[in-house]
């Protein structure tokens, strides 16, 4: 056999193993949390731009500027965007791009389910998807900044779809430093 046919060889193997693995982990079965039984939940509010103090922000500001609906939600165990944000994702992006001073922090979170280390990639790959998204509304990559807490920063608790479906965000932060 010679080197270019055990290249192919090689590069068929790799992709059949990938293609094997990816398979495994989309169809694995993460564990569900016990319902508390009465499926109640507590949500907490998501302080979006100002300080933990509840300061308000300029409205002159990139920020007060910005479009108000700042938080995307996601499917369970998808990092894909529902066509329900995309209007909403590419008006920031726009925005971003006439304002090019203006930066973002694109915070991804998970409900509680899978390990931390999932999480915390599912939280990245959300964040990452609508970066990518801005950037092709001509947003610069040195306006976006991405960050993952993973299932660590829920706003609401509980163990029903209705509280885990709230914890599976991408939350737009714009920055205040201008």
């Amino acid at each position: 056999m010679n080197i270019a046919s055990s290249r192919s060889v090689l590069a068929a193997c790799s992709l059949a193993a990938s293609l094997f693995l990816g398979a495994c982990t989309a169809t694995q079965e993460r564990p569900s949390q016990p319902s508390n039984g009465d499926g109640s939940v507590t949500t907490k509010p998501v302080i979006i731009d100002g300080g933990l103090d509840g300061t308000p922000v300029d409205p002159d500001s990139v920020a007060g500027r910005a479009p108000r609906d700042r938080v995307i939600y996601f499917d369970f165990d998808s990092a894909q965007i529902s066509p329900r944000y995309l209007s909403v994702i590419t008006a920031h992006g726009r925005f971003l791009a006439q304002n090019p001073t203006g930066k973002v922090r694109l915070e991804g979170h998970t409900d509680e389910r899978g390990t931390r280390e999932y999480n915390v990639a599912l939280g990245e790959g959300r964040a990452v998807s609508i970066s990518r998204m801005m950037q092709l509304q001509g947003v610069s990559p040195g306006q976006v900044s991405v960050i993952s807490f993973g299932e660590e920063l829920p706003v609401a608790d509980g163990q029903s779809e209705s509280a885990w479906s709230q914890n599976r965000r991408v939350n737009i932060i714009y920055s205040l430093d201008e």
